[in-house]
């Protein structure tokens, strides 16, 4: 497979295989506390997309241990990211983020910080504290950008203009941060066309990309759009074909974290053969290697 995964990235950089550990930072958005707006972007859950994060009553310290234990069953991986999941995690008091921040990089075999957040959340003082985080381990933020069409936008309730993801990811880059993007494959009246453009974008202005399936869950606004009928969804074959173009208009530094996601079986909605994680990946794997997709192949 002629792409640059997250594995090859991770084995590269730090010599051997290393885990994810999603970290709960108890916060919230302000797409919901009433500062934009109080329903939350139309896709996300309750949980803020953090279904698979440590308990959130725990400290940092104890949710890393929480995540070790549970990944031992299944890995003998010895280093971890730290990885602050649901809602935004830089939309706290600095105080706040620095104490919980420097808790999870403190821990000697927390090998890197990633730290999901909205590109509206990035005042001069949590850059400040994220420069001085990056000089004493890596640290990651990933982007929600998700479309660069803004009739998806406004769909969606993203309640930021593009300019504000290109400011983000050039601030980021002058202190030297690793900027990984969020785009969701599949939204409502987007065509291939409208997707492979957002791909695209996001690829000259990123370090990694995560290519998501658009998947509907319960309790969401979307859902009562889905359930009314007012949009379809991708079939996984036509999920694939699209794929199969994102990564090679991709170009060949950008690191794929993920190309497909498979959202809490206890919410999803549809589509269901998302949750077949295994049969998805094993499709991929077949489709990139009857095409021979090889990454950057269409980026110029």
């Amino acid at each position: 497979m002629n792409y640059y995964s997250l594995n090859k990235y991770l084995k590269n950089t730090f010599g051997e295989k290393v885990y994810k550990i999603s970290l709960n930072g108890n916060m919230t958005c302000p797409n919901r506390d009433g500062t934009l707006g109080t329903r939350g972007c139309i896709f996300c859950s309750r949980g803020g997309s953090g279904e698979f994060a440590s308990d959130a009553l725990l400290p940092v310290h104890g949710q890393i241990d929480q995540a070790k234990l549970r990944i031992k069953k299944k890995s003998d991986c010895k280093k971890f990211i730290a990885y602050f999941q649901p809602f935004t995690n830089t939309y706290a008091p600095i105080e706040y983020l620095e104490k919980i921040f420097t808790d999870a990089i403190s821990e000697p075999d927390i090998v890197a910080l990633s730290i999901a957040t909205r590109p509206d959340c990035l005042g001069n003082n949590v850059l400040g504290l994220l420069e001085k985080l990056n000089k004493i381990k890596p640290v990651w933020v990933e982007l929600g950008l998700q479309t660069i069409h803004e009739k998806s936008a406004d769909y969606i309730r993203r309640m930021y203009p593009l300019s504000v993801y290109d400011s983000a990811t050039e601030n980021l880059h002058k202190i030297g941060i690793n900027v990984i993007t969020h785009i969701i494959l599949g939204l409502p009246n987007e065509s291939k066309k409208m997707m492979l453009e957002s791909v695209k974008y996001a690829g000259s202005k990123t370090d990694g990309i995560k290519l998501q399936l658009l998947h509907v869950l319960k309790n969401t606004d979307l859902c009562d759009d889905y359930e009314s009928g007012k949009f379809d969804l991708l079939s996984m074959e036509d999920y694939i074909d699209i794929l199969c173009d994102c990564v090679e208009v991709l170009p060949e530094n950008v690191v794929i974290h993920r190309l497909t996601g498979d959202g809490d079986k206890k919410l999803l909605v549809a589509s269901m053969w998302s949750a077949d994680k295994k049969r998805v990946l094993n499709s991929i794997n077949r489709e990139f290697a009857k095409r021979d997709i090889t990454q950057g192949r269409k980026a110029k």
